[in-house]
């Protein structure tokens, strides 16, 4: 008899949590203006209040619609802020980074690896907290490691000071930002790669719709081709 109870009691408690799966509504996810308005997918919730703050993630291929594997290491972080009266779950993009893997590999033995985390705000008043790694060829010394770190800070301050938040995003996932900081310390040192490690977006952009009738990134790798070698410097 206590079997027989049991085993009703289960189904019971069964059925509860399928019809409450059932009763909850499915919201389509949107990517913001700078991604031409992505689906992002779905995702369930009995009210829409409920799925504001929700986070979730996408490279950059799936969001630009190319089939470039090689930027597959790009992850975009995006968080739901509104809903709309169609049941569109509008979100703000909040950030990016490189998956750890492709970090580990850009800093291999004997090279020196300089890492920063620069708070910048850009010509519109959005700011952001953006995180470069930057590779040297070979091991480099104390002091030029310190004058590249002081140049890419300042090159990435003034990138971020003449740009709105969206050209400032889009060059930074597009490539354009570390071509401008490669440009900005080759007088002092040309590395071998530099990459936006991470970014973080505080607050909600002021426009980030992309230009009208033009895709808000590239859909192409922005990989550049190897640089020269550099001239030898003396290891600390």
């Amino acid at each position: 008899m206590a079997d027989t109870e049991t085993t009703g009691k289960k189904a019971t408690l069964a059925r509860t949590v399928k019809d409450k799966w059932r009763a909850k509504r499915w919201f389509k996810i949107r990517a913001p203006g700078l991604f031409q308005h992505a689906e992002l997918g779905e995702t369930p919730a009995n009210e829409p209040e409920e799925v504001i703050g929700r986070t979730l993630e996408s490279t950059l291929p799936e969001m630009t619609g190319g089939g470039d594997a090689t930027r597959a290491h790009i992850k975009l972080r995006f968080q739901i802020e509104r809903v709309s009266g169609e049941g569109v779950a509008e979100t703000k993009f909040v950030g990016h980074e490189l998956t750890t893997d492709y970090v580990r590999r850009l800093a291999r033995r004997k090279r020196s690896k300089i890492d920063l985390s620069i708070p910048v705000t850009t010509q519109d008043g959005v700011r952001m907290v953006v995180k470069p790694v930057a590779v040297g060829e070979q091991r480099l010394q104390s002091r030029l490691r310190a004058e590249l770190r002081h140049r890419l800070a300042d090159v990435l301050v003034e990138e971020a000071r003449t740009k709105p938040a969206a050209t400032f995003i889009r060059d930074m996932l597009g490539g354009e930002l570390t071509k401008a900081l490669a440009q900005g310390v080759k007088p002092l040192y040309p590395l071998k790669k530099i990459e936006i490690r991470e970014s973080m977006v505080e607050g909600t952009l002021v426009d980030d719709a992309g230009p009208s009738g033009a895709p808000p990134l590239p859909t192409e790798s922005s990989e550049e081709s190897p640089a020269a070698p550099a001239p030898p410097a003396p290891v600390a």
